[in-house]
């Protein structure tokens, strides 16, 4: 029978864990960690995904700053909040959401973040210490996919794994941290041949390209792992109103997946969780404290 992988529960026992150490750092360091998350216009998806984070901020026991500028706010004005962020000491964790408007170059502001402070793991410095397996911030998302797959399986040792999509977001740091441990990596992606004869080789399938149910039940090997990472909009026939799919066929390929992760309720809930878990670092780490060893059965 196909295990379905609640990201909700695990999220909640992390979230918790991680609501603990923060009682103990304000009790013993007199410490609150800040999150400042920055939204440049008014995306509706955007605007959901940062009132999220600062509910989850809140409810971990951080501060939460939220940064809201009109969709006009030119690439200097917005490089200068950074800066003062940057030079805030109430601040731990930086996460500037995007998209941001076209007039704005995400990288160049993703760049002048302080790499301690960025807690979404996108600068260049740590995702090169990612890539070197040195310490540094982790991509929430595919730190919550790891996590997930170490809770399902346990030791990932010489499993075969293909991950389809090679952002710098999901599928590059993911790979990373499958390297790590010591899975055998396949970097794929919506032009690779074969792709679904390739799939159905390995033992986990990252599915991170964006496209709604495009991995189906003959793409996956029986009793394999799925982690499902795409969050796409639909209209419904039934209803008439938008929903939520995953780039994995649902329905069908969990008559021959071992475990999969549904599409809400997987790996978003990781998300937010891993984005506490690293503001949480990020104040320990500024002030030389160490982290509270209650992760490593997580991480």
């Amino acid at each position: 029978m196909t295990k379905i992988i609640d990201g909700k529960l695990i999220s909640a026992a992390f979230k918790e864990k991680i609501a603990e150490a923060i009682i103990s750092l304000k009790a013993e360091q007199n410490i609150t960690p800040g999150l400042a998350v920055v939204l440049v216009g008014a995306d509706p998806a955007s605007d959901v995904y940062v009132r999220s984070k600062g509910v989850a901020t809140k409810k971990a026991g951080m501060n939460s700053y939220e940064h809201r500028l009109p969709a006009e706010t030119t690439e200097e004005e917005l490089l200068a909040l950074i800066e003062n962020l940057n030079n805030d000491d109430a601040v731990d964790g930086i996460l500037v959401q995007s998209p941001v408007p076209d007039q704005i170059n995400y990288q160049a502001v993703v760049d002048v973040i302080d790499p301690n402070k960025d807690v979404d793991g996108f600068h260049p410095i740590n995702a090169g210490n990612l890539l070197i397996g040195s310490q540094g911030f982790v991509a929430c998302t595919p730190l919550g996919c790891s996590i997930l797959l170490k809770h399902t399986l346990g030791d990932l040792t010489g499993l075969d794994a293909i991950i389809i999509g090679r952002s710098t977001i999901v599928g590059k740091p993911m790979a990373m941290l499958l390297l790590q441990q010591n899975c055998t990596v396949t970097i794929a992606h919506s032009r690779t041949k074969d792709l679904d004869k390739k799939c159905a080789q390995a033992d986990i399938v990252v599915a991170a390209v964006g496209r709604p149910e495009m991995v189906k039940k003959d793409w996956i090997k029986q009793g394999a792992t799925v982690i499902d990472v795409g969050i796409n909009r639909m209209g419904s026939t039934e209803t008439g109103k938008a929903k939520l799919v995953g780039d994995v066929a649902f329905e069908e390929v969990s008559e021959i997946a071992g475990a999969i992760t549904p599409v809400p309720g997987g790996v978003g809930p990781m998300t937010i969780a891993c984005l506490m878990y690293n503001t949480l670092k990020a104040a320990c780490d500024r002030r030389d404290l160490d982290i509270p060893d209650v992760f490593d059965e997580f991480l």
